[in-house]
């Protein structure tokens, strides 16, 4: 498959743009919140190293997706919540500030994790003459793509804050457009397999997102965390980083196959959606509360 210069340009830009958005808004702090609050951070990461891959693979084997589009999902599990969580969360009452330690720490896991996933499920789904292997020596790849804009995006924030602030809004606007162009890149990439597969495709993304969500608010819950945090940890589960799912699938240096973006495009376009349903639900007894406040005064 012949990489196109627009997508060997854009695709680099797009991600860079977006984790550089998210650098802006980060500082040591939020690193360093993972000491202060451990419970809930490390529910937050079993549930997206953990859980999320194995409810994805039972997803994938029991739609019985074609081995691509079951790699492209798997592929999406691996990856790190995206910077649109925070939004959701924020408009959801929930804890905005987990939500960008997590989104800080699981990016930096992902490193490892995400050629980790890959490379199994390439092994699993796709026969040895068709894998297209994602080798520990590419994680400096994955490395360059993630975090270096990210750090570089920390720095800016520590050394000029005041043009971070500014940046913040313009750079969430510059980010949602690239993500809307790249999930149009994806699509038009492997039209045919929209086609083809979309239905069985964007109900297999719908369940994966629905129970994304409900593992990341319910499990907390379950296990004493406050609502506040679930709502967070709910929304960095469910919300993924379908940029970078995409930047990977279609990479030329990378895994080469736009069959396997399709999944990441759908559920990037499916998540918006669910996500207002779900901040809308856990969020009712809090609008009902302030408004009892409300007439009280």
């Amino acid at each position: 498959m012949t990489a196109s210069p627009l997508l060997t340009a854009f695709l680099p830009l797009a991600l860079g743009i977006i984790m550089l958005g998210l650098g802006l808004s980060l500082t040591l702090a939020d690193f360093a919140r993972v000491v202060k609050y451990p419970k809930p951070v490390v529910v937050g990461l079993a549930c997206q190293i953990l859980l999320l891959p194995l409810v994805c693979f039972l997803i994938a084997n029991g739609f019985a997706l074609e081995p691509a589009l079951a790699v492209g999902l798997m592929l999406l599990a691996a990856s790190p919540g995206g910077t649109t969580a925070n939004l959701f969360s924020h408009l959801a009452h929930g804890d905005v500030a987990l939500n960008i330690t997590l989104t800080a720490v699981n990016s930096l896991i992902a490193i490892l994790t995400m050629p980790l996933l890959v490379n199994l499920s390439l092994s699993w789904f796709m026969a040895s003459d068709q894998a297209i292997p994602l080798q520990f020596a590419k994680v400096m790849q994955v490395f360059a793509i993630v975090l270096l804009p990210v750090a570089l995006g920390m720095l800016v924030r520590h050394f000029a804050p005041a043009f971070a602030a500014r940046m913040e809004k313009p750079m969430k606007l510059v980010a949602a457009l690239f993500l809307a162009f790249t999930i149009v890149l994806a699509l038009a990439k492997d039209w045919q397999t929209v086609l083809e597969y979309a239905p069985l495709v964007g109900l297999a993304a719908l369940l994966f997102n629905l129970l994304s969500l409900a593992t990341g608010y319910w499990v907390p819950r379950l296990l004493a965390i406050p609502k506040r945090q679930a709502i967070a940890i709910g929304m960095e589960i469910g919300i993924h980083n379908g940029t970078l799912a995409i930047a990977l699938a279609l990479s030329p240096s990378l895994l080469n196959n736009a069959t396997m973006a399709v999944p990441a495009a759908l559920y990037s376009l499916i998540m918006f959606f669910t996500a207002a349903g779900f901040g809308w639900w856990v969020s009712r007894g809090h609008v009902a509360l302030q408004a009892k406040g409300e007439a009280v005064n």
